[in-house]
């Protein structure tokens, strides 16, 4: 049961009332008449539980897209309803106009739809559905909130997909699919070709030279057909805030642009999620199909505040592999805390692949260095600047195991990583 503002105008009407008949009876019988018209009009109202209610939602959206949701009620008494409905939803669903009037016949349904662009990755959750129905009277109603499931799972964004045409062309012509072709050890070999001034004399093909009676040189082509594992951190790292996201939605973006990319160089990509479990995998996953499965699997992770277990980084990349392949890990690096453990286990892994670490940066601690306002400033500056000091000897460490660094704020990282991919593979390193 609810009460209108007809209802509450009305009882207000009994305080003109008595000065006209100043009597306590005056007030006790106004009130009870108000309170038999309202138990009138409730009982008169049609029971919105006689409403069967059913939720028609797409699976998934990508995050900043609008997707439509349609509520259909189907009117199963004798009885027509005009209700009030409110189609609920958490607020990161981002519904437009939740509450709407309709009338409702007797045995027939009407359908209401309500826009949803959500605001945030991961399942979006439906709310119950509340209905109002209005006695004839107008000052009172019964309600009753209906449980009508849903759930919408919203993508990653992926922006830097506008970033792929230009890194596949880069790939079209590392595989010779161009003029340009690469060469250099430790690629596949592709075909001979005579030797034009600049070529690298190491390319020189001696025995060919000798039956041609001219030098020729070897071309290559990219290494097809190999591993590349992603690991994405989602410890406490991955939950720091930069440019209002969590630096976890920037590891998402890259992953997404670096399998999109690899895919179409022919590589099998497997991704894995962790900190102190395993939170996330695709493996076995190719062709159309893996950014799908990536972007399904990757939506609903939210960062833990815990620390990350590089010892079992380190395992799952051992188990994962039996021989060399690309391991990509995207994590925060952290200067003033730098993890012996982690330095370790990436050292480790780079004894037998190749390993890239992909960190998003914090666009304000350059902010934070460069103020010099006050003294409590002047401090600020000096804290971000050992930070960086810091930051760049834990790169050093990194580099002299033999692990590759990139380092971006949030929005490059990904064509950056995109960038070191190609790098390495035109390198042979793969």
């Amino acid at each position: 049961m609810y009460l209108t503002m007809r209802a509450v105008w009305l009882l207000a009407v009994g305080a003109v009332l008595v000065p006209l008949v100043p009597r306590p009876g005056t007030v006790v019988a106004w009130t009870a008449l108000v309170a038999a018209l309202v138990a009138v009009d409730v009982a008169a109202a049609p029971s919105p539980r006689g409403l069967r209610a059913t939720r028609s939602v797409p699976r998934s959206v990508r995050l900043g897209e609008t997707v439509t949701e349609t509520l259909t009620l189907f009117n199963t008494t004798g009885r027509s309803m005009s209700a009030l409905v409110r189609d609920a939803w958490q607020p990161s669903a981002g519904a437009s106009h939740e509450r709407r009037a309709l009338t409702v016949p007797a045995g027939r349904q009407r359908r209401l739809r309500t826009q949803l662009t959500p605001t945030r990755r991961g399942d979006r959750i439906a709310d119950l559905v509340t209905v109002r129905v209005r006695g004839p009277l107008g000052l009172a109603g019964r309600q009753a909130s209906l449980h009508v499931p849903a759930r919408l799972r919203v993508l990653p964004r992926f922006a830097s997909r506008s970033h792929l045409p230009s890194k596949l062309s880069r790939l079209r012509e590392m595989d010779g699919r161009s003029a340009v072709m690469v060469h250099g050890a430790g690629t596949e070999f592709d075909s001979l070709r005579e030797y034009v001034v600049g070529d690298d004399v190491r390319s020189i093909d001696w025995r060919s030279t000798a039956r041609r009676a001219e030098v020729v040189v070897r071309t290559w082509r990219p290494e097809r057909d190999r591993r590349v594992l992603i690991v994405v951190d989602t410890g406490r790292m991955a939950a720091a805030r930069l440019d209002d996201a969590p630096r976890l939605d920037a590891q998402i973006e890259a992953m997404l642009l670096l399998a999109a990319l690899a895919a179409r160089a022919g590589d099998r990509v497997d991704a894995v999620a962790t900190d102190v479990q395993t939170r996330a995998q695709v493996r076995g996953v190719s062709g159309s199909a893996l950014l799908g499965a990536l972007a399904d699997a990757f939506a609903p992770l939210q960062p833990a505040l815990v620390e990350t277990n590089w010892t079992l980084v380190a395992a799952t990349v051992e188990a994962s592999l039996s021989q060399h392949a690309l391991v990509v890990v995207l994590t925060g690096l952290d200067g003033a805390g730098a993890n012996a453990d982690m330095l370790r286990a990436l050292g480790i892994m780079a004894r037998k692949h190749t390993v890239v670490v992909a960190s998003a940066t914090d666009p304000g601690l350059e902010h934070l260095r460069s103020r010099r306002d006050d003294a409590e400033s002047v401090y600020t500056a000096a804290a971000a600047e050992r930070e960086l000091v810091e930051l760049s000897a834990v790169r050093a460490r990194l580099r002299r195991a033999g692990v590759e660094v990139v380092e971006e704020q949030p929005g490059a990282l990904a064509p950056a990583l995109a960038d070191a991919y190609l790098a390495l593979k035109a390198a042979g390193r793969l």
